[in-house]
């Protein structure tokens, strides 16, 4: 695991720059204009019209013709709140370099802040719902863990189908993280771990292995066929039903009076019967979002007691973390007993619905229908935290009626990545724009990574750390983790348009190299599964060296594919110079 003082200064270097990035805007943005077009502008993903054609934006060559373009038309850019076309061309025009910059700093910082409200506040939001409800470890593994896990990539997935012209970005960005999950992930830790003879259930992983080929077979037909309708998507989300009921079946089976592996593969679980079986997916790298929460939470104690003892460090401590950590601390009920206070309970049950109102208002009203609906997100939020303020007190968490505060933090929770997934996209298709580079190659690249960074670093300390258990954990996860993603993410944002679209079907443009994209990860799949096999299921360096050359081939060929070698050299001076 990541040093606590790594892991400190990272989120203090993330906040110092969210500062950075306030106080640079602050002075070359005027906050008051009547006749300059507005940087944060009012339009909502989902809730514009048809997209202005940006074509022509394209040819343009100087910054300044491109910053009167922007004036005088619709953004290009449907994602997000802030329009950073019209930062970057007309703020920063004159300052490319510190553009980038700023620019690259605030991916930094909406990476960190999915990242971080998954696993402090969503994670045990589900962690404890699925303990409230008693479901089975095998179902809370598959259904509300297995979401907390994939919540990055599911929530990037839906923002970039609610745009215009940007679903490509969805595709690339789950098919992506399933390609650098199942081959870069799996080959570091057969790699890293080659020496030790180490073998994992072989039953377990046909069963995940087949089942994910399944799923990329299903999807490679919907893609040739160019179209879906209604029923179709919810057909393919429900086959994460199916695999919910195959593993539940299995591991029940699995569970029957049996401690360990037949032939010496993997010994007792981790709870020593208690229950769990180390294929259900839960156990299988599901947790993690669970730990880290754990683990945040733990670090923050720990900060605090070291803090003590310099009053001067307690407090430059406590600014600099204020701007990423209070406003979600303040709109996302939280009952962790660790860091319970009724302040910010009563001040959570009381914003949350003023957040909700301001966020979710319809486009088209205006005026005094607007203060209406901010009128009635008020006085729900001021009901809520008087209930709030007369029913908890000050040193312990609730313990009666605890299911509306975990709905409240799940739905909350939900609202903050969803935000922060809708400014990720946004940033990146302009930053697709400003650097000449394809939206679909930043989804397939930038995003798949950023999202599935934390998977390599949690499943390759499980695999060095725990042994033959943690490999298992760990080569399990990163088969059942893109089987929910590619299922449920795409499946939902495949559903959520559809439906907005019926009776007529969703036309999916014809894009020959996401096919390729998906059958060279169906070749990396069946690599593994043969190479097991014959090798007895043991990782070692044949194994993960071949999954990471086929995964460098598959990239380096939509690359080029893509960009052609100009484009490269074009890129590359785009990160430097404004065109």
């Amino acid at each position: 695991m990541v040093s606590l003082s790594k892991r400190m200064g990272f989120t203090l270097f993330l906040n110092t720059s969210f500062l950075v990035i306030v106080f640079c805007v602050s002075l070359i943005v005027p906050f008051h204009s009547s006749s300059e077009h507005v940087v944060l502008r009012s339009n909502r993903v989902g809730l514009r019209g048809e997209e202005q054609d940006c074509k022509s934006f394209h040819s343009l060559e100087d910054s300044k013709a491109k910053c009167l373009y922007l004036k005088s038309n619709d953004p290009c850019v449907s994602q997000g709140y802030v329009d950073y076309l019209y930062l970057f061309y007309c703020k920063f025009g004159g300052f490319p370099l510190l553009g980038h910059s700023l620019l690259f700093l605030w991916l930094l910082v909406l990476f960190y802040l999915l990242a971080n409200t998954a696993s402090e506040y969503f994670c045990p939001s589900l962690d404890n719902l699925s303990k409230l409800l008693r479901l089975s470890p095998t179902i809370a593994g598959v259904t509300l863990l297995s979401l907390g896990n994939g919540a990055c990539d599911v929530f990037a997935t839906l923002v970039s189908f609610k745009g215009s012209g940007t679903r490509d970005i969805g595709f690339n960005t789950v098919l992506g993280g399933a390609s650098f999950v199942s081959c870069v992930v799996v080959g570091i830790v057969s790699i890293a771990i080659r020496h030790r003879g180490i073998r994992v259930k072989k039953w377990d992983l046909v069963r995940d292995v087949c089942f994910l080929l399944l799923v990329l077979l299903c999807l490679l037909t919907i893609l040739i066929a160019g179209e879906i309708n209604v029923p179709g998507a919810i057909g393919f989300c429900l086959m994460y039903v199916v695999y919910v009921v195959v593993v539940y079946v299995l591991s029940t089976r699995g569970n029957k009076g049996v401690c360990g592996d037949a032939d010496g593969e993997i010994g007792c679980d981790l709870n020593h019967g208690g229950g769990s079986d180390l294929s259900v997916p839960m156990l299988s790298g599901m947790e993690k979002g669970l730990v880290n929460g754990a683990q945040e939470c733990n670090m923050k104690i720990e900060r605090k007691r070291c803090c003590l003892q310099s009053s001067m460090c307690s407090m430059l401590l406590f600014v600099l973390e204020m701007p990423l950590y209070l406003p979600r601390r303040l709109t996302i009920p939280g009952v962790c007993e660790e860091r319970w206070s009724k302040v910010y309970a009563v001040c959570s049950a009381m914003l949350a619905p003023l957040l909700l109102s301001f966020l979710w208002i319809p486009n088209h009203l205006n005026g005094f229908n607007s203060i209406i609906v901010y009128g009635i997100g008020l006085l729900i939020g001021i009901i809520l935290g008087v209930i709030a303020f007369f029913t908890t007190n000050v040193s312990n968490p609730p313990r009666k009626y605890l299911l509306p505060w975990l709905a409240g933090g799940f739905v909350m929770s939900v609202t903050w990545s969803y935000i922060s997934a809708q400014e990720l996209v946004g940033l990146l298709v302009s930053l697709g724009y400003i650097c000449g580079v394809s939206p679909s190659i930043l989804g397939l690249t930038v995003l798949a990574w950023g999202n599935s960074l934390g998977d390599l670093v949690t499943n390759l300390t499980m695999a060095l750390n725990g042994g033959p258990e943690g490999a298992q954990i760990a080569i399990s996860g990163c088969y059942a983790g893109p089987i929910f993603n590619i299922v449920v993410g795409l499946g939902l944002s495949l559903v959520s348009s559809s439906w907005s679209e019926y009776p007529l079907s969703v036309v999916i443009t014809r894009d020959p190299y996401l096919w390729e994209t998906l059958a060279l990860l169906g070749v990396g799949l069946v690599w593994a599964l043969v190479v097991l096999i014959r090798r007895d299921m043991k990782l070692d360096a044949l194994l993960g060296g071949g999954l990471l050359v086929i995964y460098f081939i598959s990239l380096f060929l939509r690359l080029i594919q893509t960009l052609g070698s100009l484009q490269f050299q074009h890129m590359l001076l785009g990160l430097f110079f404004s065109r």
